[in-house]
């Protein structure tokens, strides 16, 4: 139980890792499945399983006037999936959202990966860790650590693959996993993409000058 309730219409970084420091992916597919829970998993209404969820869609296209559009949980700022962990930077949108959301798509990826590999228990530290983003600045230095975070760590060649963030969508203008509405404001508070790419290289360069380059089994926490 949260000592503070997560509160709608607030931002929030969040963050979690693999027990253990464990990797959360084997291979390109976990990768997909994962981004594919953190999309079909972020609406208010119960889906079950992603398999559970495509049949329902499927029966529902059938129907003389289907009703597929789906009502999020949270709005995607930016994110930074890496081998053993991953950061969020997200807005509450109904009460409750952020740890449905969160207790959804780390379930639903769980069981994918624990039916998958014959194994059994938690495959994340915990539930999630979260941060209110209490101000401005705290806001902006929180963008720019989350949209690029893969580069502030001393990340191991062979593992590059299993990289995805948002900066890809903030560089081309087409959002996908990040809210249209929060990508195209954020990129009218940094006049354009080319003042928004320089800011997080700005960010990522004061972090590593402060901690130096981390490897992916120490701690991944942005002080306040």
């Amino acid at each position: 139980m949260r000592k503070e309730p997560l509160v709608t219409g607030e931002y929030y970084h969040i963050y979690n890792r693999g027990v253990d420091k464990r990797d959360i992916f084997g291979d390109l597919k976990d990768l997909e499945r994962f981004k594919e829970s953190i999309k079909q998993f972020n609406q208010v209404e119960a889906i079950g399983s992603l398999e559970m969820y495509y049949k329902s869609i499927s029966e529902r296209a059938l129907e003389p006037h289907p009703r597929i559009k789906k009502e999020p949980l949270v709005a995607i700022v930016a994110f930074c999936i890496n081998p053993n962990h991953f950061h969020f930077l997200l807005k509450q949108l109904v009460d409750g959202g952020i740890s449905k959301f969160m207790q959804k798509f780390q379930g639903g990826y769980t069981s994918y990966f624990n039916e998958k590999n014959k194994r059994s228990g938690s495959l994340f530290q915990g539930t999630f860790k979260s941060k209110l983003i209490k101000n401005d600045n705290y806001f902006r230095k929180t963008f720019g650590y989350v949209n690029q975070n893969y580069l502030v760590h001393d990340m191991p060649k062979s593992k590059l693959h299993f990289i995805f963030s948002s900066d890809k969508e903030y560089d081309s203008g087409l959002f996908n996993f990040v809210s249209k509405k929060e990508g195209q404001s954020m990129l009218e508070v940094f006049q354009g993409k080319n003042n928004l790419k320089e800011h997080c290289k700005e960010i990522i360069s004061i972090i590593r000058e402060e901690r130096g380059c981390t490897s992916l089994q120490e701690p991944d926490e942005l002080p306040q």
